[in-house]
């Protein structure tokens, strides 16, 4: 179809991804799907593309005849505030030819501005569900008229929690809609969603079933490596050859805001994304980490889900996964959209049973990770590091003491010591040299005296 020929270019694709070329054809139509393909390989235009076609704009001639011309036609669920506001931009992108109106649903941010756009009119809403369940049982959100519901990252909102929201959202929409699930892993729990709320879903997988979940152009490297040298490694890969942006994964939020303090003080352009860090310094981050401000990222699993930004060259996992899907998940943020990327994690030696379990069940070939250091050779030589590359690019900011000014007392004093021609000696001090002035002679007699007169010592 043309229009879908034009949304793709204007988003910068020449060609569709095997998930678009399989999944279009079938959600124009408004049949339910499942869609299931390797992280990076255009799934937000799958189901992006069939939603804004299928939407009634303002403009269009029958938007008059809609029993609800202004409630959202269709509703898109993400379940975190960064993929929520990915997809929003991918959406409104997509959907400028259309001319739809969007709206980008999620918390930390005040009601205000949501609440005046969904008076105004909406068409296509894409949020968390948090956020979304809480408009809705005010009655601001009316999901009685959406046509075509999407499950973005299905799987995570399962780890997250969030299953029981989804659960609530979808009682609040029509029975006779269509339904779309995409994800990259498929457990059991959203197998069980998928056949509880979706009529005769097409099962759409983009790969065959000898393929990885990995995308096959991203190199990996699993090092051992020691805690307490991780920050002298990290300097030296992100000195390597070929290296543009880079996220670097942490498993807490304190270890993701260490990390990139100490690397923004070896001189790296660094910012952190964590769940401690109020919305608006997440935003202001992750819009820098976009347009180029800053070329590293420190994030964990939560914050960065879904991250889809060009030009990711390396994806280091500071801390081994807790699972296989979180590996799977955290380097797939390099190596997008046919490009080449490198993945490196860090083992440390306590968990070294966890990632032979994650490297027995996506089949790989690290079952034991090479003992590695900031000096060894292989480093040097596995990543393209020149030889010499130090752990930072500026050198540290020497210590500057300020010379503490005198009090005005101080000051006093200074100047009639100078005017007197120094300190007075104290007991014990030797006399002073001709010209220095001579020490004061002391009496050390005493008298009795009476009422102010003498005594006689006889008496």
């Amino acid at each position: 179809m043309p229009e879908i020929a034009d949304a793709l270019l204007d988003i910068g694709i020449e060609h569709a991804f095997p998930i678009q070329e399989m999944t279009l054809s079938i959600a124009l139509v408004g049949t339910d799907l499942i869609g299931q393909a390797r992280t990076g390989t255009g799934k937000t235009l799958a189901f992006g593309i069939p939603v804004i076609q299928r939407t009634v704009a303002p403009h269009d001639p029958d938007y008059d005849q809609l029993a609800a011309p202004g409630k959202p036609q269709a509703l898109i669920v993400a379940p975190t505030r960064e993929l929520a506001i990915q997809v929003a931009g991918d959406i409104k992108v997509a959907s400028a030819k259309r001319g739809t109106r969007n709206l980008t649903v999620y918390g930390g941010v005040p009601y205000e501005g949501q609440l005046d756009a969904l008076k105004t009119g909406v068409d296509i809403v894409v949020g968390t569900p948090g956020r979304l369940l809480d408009l809705a049982n005010r009655g601001a959100l009316d999901l009685s008229h959406v046509k075509s519901l999407v499950l973005d990252e299905a799987d995570e909102m399962l780890d997250l929690g969030f299953l029981p929201d989804v659960e609530s959202l979808l009682a609040k929409t029509p029975e006779l809609r269509q339904t779309m699930l995409f994800s990259a892993t498929m457990p059991s729990a959203i197998v069980t969603l998928a056949r509880k709320h979706m009529r005769h879903p097409m099962n759409i997988r983009a790969e065959s079933g000898e393929e990885t979940q990995m995308v096959p152009t991203t190199a990996q490297f699993v090092f051992q490596a020691h805690d307490m040298d991780k920050p002298e490694v990290v300097a030296r890969i992100l000195q390597a050859e070929d290296v543009g942006r880079v996220i670097i994964f942490t498993r807490t939020k304190r270890t993701a805001q260490r990390v990139a303090d100490d690397l923004k003080e070896r001189g790296f352009p660094t910012s952190p994304l964590h769940g401690d860090m109020a919305q608006v310094a997440r935003e202001k981050a992750l819009n820098r980490f976009r347009e180029g401000k800053i070329d590293i990222l420190v994030a964990t699993d939560v914050a960065a889900r879904g991250i889809d930004v060009s030009g990711i060259t390396h994806v280091i996992n500071y801390n081994c996964p807790e699972d296989d899907k979180t590996y799977v998940h955290r380097i797939g943020r390099t190596g997008r959209a046919g490009a080449s990327g490198i993945a490196v994690t860090f083992v440390d030696w306590a968990d070294l049973v966890r990632w032979k379990t994650i490297n027995q069940t996506l089949g790989l070939p690290f079952e034991e990770p090479q003992e590695t250091y900031s000096t060894s050779e292989h480093l040097y030589h596995d990543l393209g590091i020149p030889h010499g590359t130090k752990g930072r690019i500026v050198d540290p900011a020497p210590v500057v003491r300020e010379e503490r000014k005198p009090s005005r007392d101080g000051q006093r004093r200074s100047d009639d010591k100078r005017r007197s021609g120094g300190d007075k000696p104290r007991s014990g001090d030797q006399p002073r040299s001709e010209g220095q002035g001579q020490p004061r002679k002391r009496n050390r007699n005493r008298n009795r005296t009476r009422s102010g007169a003498p005594v006689n010592k006889t008496e």
